[in-house]
């Protein structure tokens, strides 16, 4: 596999966006969750560490001023300290999530922002329905 798979997701996000006017928590995000299908765990990961993001956004939103570019910032920022934490801190923690690893440190907080823009449920839908897609897809045309 090279360039194909994350090509061919930017695409189908793009179409995804284009026919439906909703993101698939960002551009790039299916694109990535397919490379780690097999590893579900690091998706679940993934999924959590956007939800936490969101939720600490919503707590400190109450307190900061975050719109436009500094929510952005602020919840890429965020994504990848959770990102941090369940690759240092929590291991020790609890034992079972190194299983759990959050795939790159950006993935998150794209997604959470995503999630604060259209809704958990909806970026949720079309995260799931865009990567499963391009699953069927990479693997009809054996490139998976």
């Amino acid at each position: 596999m090279g360039y194909e798979i994350p090509f061919i997701g930017l695409l189908l996000a793009l179409l995804c966006v284009w026919v439906t006017g909703v993101y698939p928590g960002g551009i790039i995000v299916p694109s990535y969750l397919v490379l780690f299908l097999n590893e579900p765990e690091r998706i679940v990961g993934t999924l959590l560490a956007a939800l936490l993001t969101f939720l600490v956004y919503r707590l400190a939103s109450g307190y900061l001023i975050l719109f436009g570019k500094r929510r952005f910032v602020f919840l890429i920022l965020i994504g990848g300290v959770w990102a941090i934490l369940w690759r240092t801190v929590f291991p020790g923690i609890f034992p079972v999530t190194m299983e759990y690893q959050v795939i790159g440190w950006v993935i998150p907080g794209l997604v959470a922002n995503h999630f604060e823009r259209q809704g958990v449920v909806v970026t949720s839908a079309a995260l799931v329905t865009v990567t499963v897609i391009l699953y069927f897809l990479g693997r009809a045309l054996a490139l998976l």
